[in-house]
């Protein structure tokens, strides 16, 4: 049977398996689905849009495409900004936006059991009714979702302090390529029972399996904040104060830097002010018992750098914390304009930077930089002012020096984006053949036809 005979019949049967509102081939809804927020490279429209709205649904409709040679991606929200959630030839993309409720949060046990399609905000407002916190907040929390969370193993403001999603996740309900259900870990805060395959799954991107469920570990909402905004002149300064609160011996829940292009950026899009206070912004949040004995080291530890320090109220606080997750926005890639997701050791965070901005003069592109500056990840964005080819050639060629830096310096092509479909050209520069050669055997033992996110992460 052809391949297109194959398509027909698995459309055929996939409406019988499922209501007629979860699934849908209407041209807006593939063009709807045909992408995440990455840039794209490739651009191919679904198959078909599957919403399944319980376990059993997705088992079901994975079943299917395992009989019928149909690629699966899967899809939450589509803030991803690496192409992780892009369509492939041929594919369903299976959205779980649907499966978005709480199945158990238990306060006593501090942790929580939600579906994939659980938004991270909702989890955050149910825990916060008993003192409680879901940690990870990647800046796209409020419309993000747990299950696409888990697939990039996304970071976030607080996770210098709190960790990243994989730190969160206790276990995992996850159909395989074969329509199977297979649980993973357990709901106890230690266990070393066999290989973590927990861990495995998280930021997998899709690749090995669809997370239909996810125990997470919850912490103690803090019972008290502070919250310090120091502008300094330049960005090399305020990126050495990073690293004078490390010597200080103090760890901020949030420690959050931008640079000049990036706050006159903010005032332009969101009508702030904040370039009329200095060339760079550090955002420092300390919390706990002991906030406000921390944000006083913070303060004296700043001081002799030059900075301004001010130490904001709450509602100033939360404003300005407000406008650094807007800055997400700024780091979507258009032609003209991509962000990066690179991290590096926070010893090499002001040579790095100083490189950055030696590379953007050289190659006559433009820069913008913010950074989760408390574990040295940042997300310079580099543009043009035209999309002509002598612009675009400058444009790549300073994206591909700032990989090359940042793999000298001992840091990582992604710190919390992902892989997806963008950054598979840079993989192997990272990881030897000998471990893409296991990653690529592992994939296949998970998914032996390769119908899972194909052409994604590895």
């Amino acid at each position: 049977m052809s391949q297109h005979s194959l398509q027909q019949q698995f459309l055929i049967e996939l409406s019988d398996a499922l209501p007629e509102e979860d699934y849908s081939i209407a041209q807006a809804t593939l063009v709807d689905y045909a992408t995440d927020c990455g840039p794209v490279t490739d651009y191919v429209e679904p198959l078909a849009v599957a919403w399944p709205r319980d376990v059993c649904a997705v088992q079901a409709v994975v079943c299917l495409a395992a009989k019928h040679r149909i690629p699966i991606v899967a899809r939450g929200a589509g803030t991803g900004v690496s192409g992780g959630a892009h369509a492939t030839a041929g594919c369903l993309v299976l959205s779980l936006e649907r499966m978005n409720r709480i199945l158990e949060l238990n306060a006593a046990d501090e942790v929580a059991t939600v579906e994939p399609g659980v938004v991270n905000a909702d989890l955050n407002d149910a825990a916060g009714r008993f003192g409680l916190m879901y940690a990870p907040d990647p800046a796209s929390y409020r419309i993000s979702t747990i299950g696409g969370n888990v697939s990039t193993n996304a970071g976030g403001l607080r996770c210098a302090k709190y960790g990243v999603t994989r730190d969160a996740v206790l276990a995992l309900d996850v159909v395989l390529a074969d329509g199977s259900l297979l649980h993973t870990g357990h709901r106890t805060f230690k266990g070393v029972a066999g290989y973590d395959l927990t861990s495995l799954f998280v930021g997998s991107e899709g690749t090995l399996g669809i997370v239909v469920a996810a125990t997470l570990r919850l912490k103690y909402l803090p019972v008290d904040t502070r919250t310090l905004a120091v502008f300094f002149p330049d960005f090399q300064a305020a990126a050495a104060g990073v690293l004078a609160v490390g010597a200080a011996r103090v760890q901020p829940a949030i420690m959050e830097l931008l640079d000049g292009a990036s706050l006159a950026e903010l005032d332009s899009r969101l009508g702030s002010s904040l370039a009329r206070r200095g060339g760079a912004l550090l955002l420092i949040q300390t919390d706990g018992f002991a906030a406000a004995v921390e944000a006083a080291a913070v303060s004296d530890a700043l001081a002799p750098l030059g900075g301004n320090i001010s130490d904001e109220d709450p509602e100033e606080a939360q404003r300005l914390l407000d406008l650094r997750r807007g800055s997400r926005g700024m780091e979507a890639d258009v032609e003209n304009s991509v962000g990066e997701d690179v991290a590096v050791p926070r010893s090499q965070l002001v040579g790095y930077i100083a490189a950055l901005e030696s590379m953007a003069v050289r190659h006559g592109v433009g820069l913008r930089v913010v950074a989760h500056a408390g574990d040295g990840n940042l997300h310079p964005t580099f543009w043009v002012a035209k999309t002509d080819g002598g612009s675009l050639v400058a444009l790549n060629a300073a994206l591909d020096e700032s990989i090359d830096t940042a793999l000298a310096m001992g840091g990582t092509i992604t710190g919390e984006h992902g892989v997806g479909q963008f950054k598979k050209r840079w993989l192997a520069m990272e990881l030897q053949p000998e471990v893409l050669e296991l990653q690529r055997r592992i994939k296949q033992l998970f998914d032996p036809h390769g119908l899972l996110n194909p052409g994604k992460a590895i």
